[in-house]
């Protein structure tokens, strides 16, 4: 069997945790991650020496995750019996890899899980009309594959499958209407040979008027150290539209979130279109420029900020503390959020 590096925390480089009164409270999340470095982790800066960079690798991996049923109705993806999160592991592998899922169903509904931006056939379509899906209690295995950019007759260029990407249920409710308003998402990048690596990967889903099925003041609370290299991947789904603003930061708006060269004319951003369905991801040096601090995320449409759809990323003193500024601000959040919190009510 290919090798199947797991690790645990928010994507093997992720932690997210939770500040109150200066007490801090962490929550591991899972992940599958399939790219190799050039150098050991560490805060770094742009053109800074010894970056780590993703290699490939053409493996195979094979991954058994478990659909299971979580508190409020909800159900999750997981790599291990009782493990299930939401969102599910962020699933990380480099072009040329294949993916080999193997779903467990341990719940009493139909469901799946499909995939945007990779390669499969008919039978890992994650789809009833394909007669693929797990039945109640069910296993069953998805093949996901990846490939490099290809050039065809005319010096055409067609793209690989490098990309900000998510999974997801197709078959509970159908078109999995009803899966992915309990949960039933999760995160797939596909990094491209010589991509930059990020010290840490946070995912935010904005689903209907909730972020991974919560409302503030319970949304993540993602944090970094001043100066960390921090990936953000940002999905959408359900039936609203939404836009994604992160305050102090920006990014050029192209598959990496940095510019190729100094003529490249990508324009910076700070706030982009999430609808249901797309996906993007970008990386940032925490508190480059800016400093550290209490810093939004949040929907700029603005009933959807207002009614909950917002959440901190908390950048750190370099020496790992929370400025006093910083804890002030959070006390704020959360006593001006008073009136939400929880998941999205799903009632199937």
């Amino acid at each position: 069997m290919a090798d199947n590096p797991v690790r645990r925390g928010w994507l093997g480089h992720l932690t997210r945790r939770s500040v109150l009164a200066g007490a801090v409270a962490s929550a591991a999340f899972p992940a599958v991650t399939a790219t190799t470095s050039a150098a050991p982790a560490s805060p770094s800066s742009a053109g800074e020496p010894g970056l780590r960079t993703a290699r490939a690798t053409g493996t195979t991996h094979r991954v058994t995750m478990y659909a299971e049923a979580l508190p409020g109705n909800q159900i999750g993806y997981g790599l291990a019996p009782g493990e299930a999160t939401i969102p599910g592991p962020l699933l990380e592998i480099v072009e040329g890899d294949t993916l080999e899922i193997t779903l467990v169903n341990t719940t009493d509904k139909r469901l799946s899980i499909h995939p945007h931006g990779v390669d499969y056939d008919v039978f890992s379509d994650g789809a009833p009309f394909n007669d693929s899906f797990n039945e109640p209690g069910e296993t069953r295995t998805y093949v996901w594959r990846t490939k490099e950019r290809t050039t065809t007759a005319g010096r055409a260029w067609l793209p690989g499958s490098a990309g900000y990407w998510h999974y997801h249920d197709h078959a509970f409710g159908d078109h999995g209407t009803d899966g992915l308003r309990a949960g039933l998402y999760g995160g797939l990048i596909v990094r491209r040979k010589g991509d930059l690596l990020p010290d840490k990967t946070f995912v935010v889903v904005f689903n209907d008027m909730t972020i991974n099925n919560k409302m503030a003041p319970e949304t993540p609370m993602f944090d970094a150290v001043l100066g960390e290299r921090v990936e953000w991947l940002c999905i959408g789904h359900g039936n609203m539209e939404h836009t994604f603003h992160l305050h102090a930061h920006r990014w050029a708006d192209n598959r990496t979130g940095y510019l190729d060269g100094p003529n490249d004319p990508t324009p910076a951003v700070d706030n982009k279109d999430l609808n249901p369905g797309s996906s993007f991801g970008f990386q940032v040096i925490a508190g480059d420029g800016v400093g550290p601090g209490a810093w939004m995320y949040h929907c700029h449409v603005q009933f959807h900020s207002d009614g909950g759809m917002s959440g901190i990323f908390l950048v750190r003193n370099e020496d790992g503390s929370i400025p006093d500024h910083a804890q002030e601000a959070i006390d704020r959040y959360h006593a001006g959020h008073g009136g939400h919190g929880g998941h999205s009510g799903h009632t199937g």
